[in-house]
């Protein structure tokens, strides 16, 4: 069999030799400018698919982390605005029973009462907190409106409702960003003196302490210490409950971290260059592009018949 050999040949061949070598050095400059491997999919498309399915797996693990971060900024503050409370209630209560002692004159009674009247406008001012974007903490689903107000009757009642908002803080975990106020500032149950029951709101039994010591009613002054024990219940129970999310918020975010630095270093192992390995291949490109050069500037001198002889 005899093989044709043509100037035409030679000289495809040399330009396809010259073109595959640039091609391979330009890419390597790429790689070295970009420092990674693969700067679009024909590069490879298998690596670069797996690197678009990391991206993806990683912008979502943040967003859960974006979640779990505004569950924390409310939770502490839910967990400041409780504690503080909790504190303006012992000190609601001091006074009750000191009020209870059988000694003071209703003079004092009432000088202690209008502290007992002060505090009760804490508290309220505590249970209508909001959070850095305005939001109230506990009305439920309706945070943009003060959870406790005046109705019509001119009586503190809660206008939340009873929504628990959840998020999304893992592939398969959800958690709660709030606590109504409903089940913070709880309802009582009392006897309405003729054997019946009747419920009473938060700030209207705290109302009742007041007036009772402002009026010297010891019957009254000794349930509404009894009550306080009871709303102070309530609001210790929303604060452990606070606090036991604010640890599973800590216990998420270890796991977040450890996957978002377990698909950092896959993505890292296949998408991150080799500097020295390629700055080795793009130097071997280079000798091989002068050499290539160098050949091809001969053989576009010679005529077939040149070559040959």
């Amino acid at each position: 069999m005899v093989m044709k050999v043509s100037t035409s040949m030679f000289f495809d061949n040399a330009s396809k030799q010259l073109g595959n070598i640039q091609g391979s050095l330009a890419k390597t400059q790429e790689q070295l400018s970009t420092g990674k491997q693969i700067n679009k999919p024909s590069d490879e498309p298998d690596k670069a698919s797996l690197i678009t399915r990391l991206e993806s797996e990683m912008a979502r693990q943040g967003s859960y982390q974006g979640n779990l971060k505004a569950v924390d900024i409310r939770l502490q503050a839910e967990d400041t605005a409780l504690k503080n409370t909790s504190d303006v209630m012992y000190r609601l209560k001091e006074l009750a029973v000191q009020a209870g002692n059988d000694t003071l004159s209703p003079a004092d009674r009432r000088t202690i009462s209008l502290e007992m009247a002060q505090l009760k406008e804490q508290i309220l001012s505590l249970a209508n907190s909001q959070d850095s974007n305005g939001n109230y903490l506990f009305a439920g689903s309706r945070v943009s409106q003060a959870p406790f107000a005046q109705d019509a009757k001119g009586q503190l009642v809660y206008q939340g409702d009873q929504s628990r908002m959840v998020v999304q803080v893992g592939d398969n975990r959800r958690m709660n960003l709030n606590v109504p106020g409903s089940d913070v500032f709880v309802h009582l149950v009392r006897d309405d003196g003729k054997g019946n029951k009747e419920g009473v709101g938060f700030f209207q039994a705290l109302s009742d302490m007041v007036d009772a010591v402002t009026k010297s009613d010891r019957v009254n002054i000794q349930r509404g210490i009894q009550e306080i024990d009871r709303m102070q219940q309530g609001i210790s129970d929303a604060n452990a409950q606070i606090g036991t999310d604010m640890n599973v918020v800590d216990s998420q975010n270890s796991v977040l971290d450890e996957i978002s630095l377990r698909l950092k270093t896959t993505l890292s192992d296949v998408q991150d260059l080799d500097y020295t390995e390629a700055i080795t291949k793009m130097n071997k490109d280079q000798l091989a592009l002068e050499s290539a050069q160098s050949s091809f500037a001969k053989i576009s001198k010679l005529s077939l018949f040149n070559y040959i002889n």
